[in-house]
């Protein structure tokens, strides 16, 4: 089984970063392709960032592509996601998500398991 864990989240004024975190147990993260999805009050969930399972493919929305990086670390079993120049239109809760299927996907059905979210609130 599966299970995810995120970290990091928190509150911050924009122009400012956070470092989110998300510990992988119960599968090697090297097997295994990640994403992050976000949601705000009352939208529905969205894609922010994946990444195949060797690290080495990523992909982003458009409205964080240059600000946010997601990466691994496989020491640590952990998939990060930096975001930097936070804006309030960032605010939400970010999932951390792993699928079976490898390669990238931007949707969060194609996902299988998923963890419990972190809070980031960015103050304008």
């Amino acid at each position: 089984q599966v299970q995810l864990a995120e970290s990091g989240g928190g509150l911050v004024q924009a122009g400012g970063s956070l470092r989110l975190s998300c510990v992988v147990s119960g599968r090697s993260i090297n097997s295994i392709a990640m994403g992050w999805f976000r949601q705000a009050p009352g939208k529905a969930r969205e894609f922010v960032a994946a990444s195949s399972r060797s690290g080495g493919l990523t992909d982003y929305t458009d409205s964080v592509k240059g600000r946010f990086t997601i990466f691994r670390d496989g020491a640590k079993n952990t998939v990060y996601l930096e975001m930097n120049g936070l804006k309030s239109e960032d605010t939400g809760v970010y999932y951390c998500a792993a699928r079976k299927i490898p390669g990238l996907n931007t949707r969060p059905e194609g996902y299988d398991y998923w963890g419990q979210g972190t809070q980031v609130a960015v103050s304008s």
